[in-house]
């Protein structure tokens, strides 16, 4: 398998990036709705989408939320979410590999510590996760939806 090089989304990928998200979390997102939501946070800096690629094929796929904070302790850190690999080509490490440019990234922003969000029936992923370092945090994950 040739290698996979990561880039920070653009614009132009939308199309892509929703493809992507609906086949990987069985979404049905649409494109229309992806670039409303760009726009209202375009050149945002805490906003960052990373995408992977196989040669011109999206492949992987994440958003990083930079949260800085005026706490020493906790400083910067970062949320996780989308984190996604296509289904057809799991099990070359890409995901692994997404982490890593990933981290990279953050260590960039200063950012000390990251969470990820993960639905609780993507068993597979969570096993990747522990493997790469991530430990389950002791909270509980609240939502109010309004």
């Amino acid at each position: 398998m040739e290698e996979v090089t990561f880039r920070p989304a653009t614009a132009a990928d939308l199309e892509d990036i929703v493809a992507l998200i609906n086949k990987c979390f069985g979404q049905e997102d649409t494109v229309e709705y992806a670039r409303a939501a760009w726009e209202k946070t375009e050149g945002d800096p805490n906003q960052i989408y990373v995408n992977g690629y196989l040669g011109n094929v999206l492949v992987a796929h994440l958003k990083i939320t930079l949260i800085p904070t005026i706490y020493d302790d906790m400083g910067t850190y970062a949320i996780l979410n989308h984190v996604c690999v296509h289904p057809d080509y799991r099990r070359h490490h890409l995901g692994t590999k997404l982490l890593d440019a990933t981290f990279q990234i953050c260590r960039d922003h200063g950012v000390k510590k990251v969470e990820l969000w993960s639905n609780n029936i993507r068993e597979a992923a969570h096993a990747m996760y522990k493997h790469y370092g991530f430990k389950v945090a002791d909270a509980k994950f609240f939502e109010y939806e309004i």
